[in-house]
């Protein structure tokens, strides 16, 4: 089933369940002005029961240090929630974003959704973070 989360503004936010996995999929920049969407859309899902996210930033040409920071905000929302959050992203400028930030480590990348939701969430995959993955 997929839900739009937040229609306008030239930035979708689009939910849909897969293999255990809430994708919830960002087209356009993310930044100051789509950030706090993006972050509340997460935070409704999470409220709603959802634990397990793969944040599909693969439509996303642009990533400002808002966006970064409005992750890092979901990702301890979604920790405190016993949950995961997995990101896909093949575009090195983004991850670029995530790199100058010093957050590459602590997150696991993926190029694609079927990637990253090929194998069902189990456990709590936040427990630890932020330590850096190896």
């Amino acid at each position: 089933m997929h839900t739009e989360l937040t229609p306008g503004n030239g930035n979708e936010i689009d939910h849909y369940g897969t293999n255990g996995w809430t994708v919830v999929s960002v087209t356009g920049d993310v930044d100051l002005c789509s950030s706090p969407m993006i972050r509340d859309a997460v935070i409704r899902l999470v409220d709603e029961g959802h634990r397990h996210f793969v944040l599909d930033l693969c439509q996303v040409p642009f990533l400002d240090s808002m966006g970064l920071g409005m992750i890092v905000a979901i990702t301890k929302r979604i920790r405190a929630h016993a949950g995961s959050l997995l990101l896909t992203c093949a575009d090195h400028r983004v991850r670029k974003v995530f790199k100058a930030g010093g957050l590459h480590s602590v997150y696991a990348f993926h190029d694609s959704v079927s990637e990253a939701t090929r194998r069902a969430p189990h456990g709590s995959g936040l427990a630890g973070w932020p330590c850096s993955r190896v």
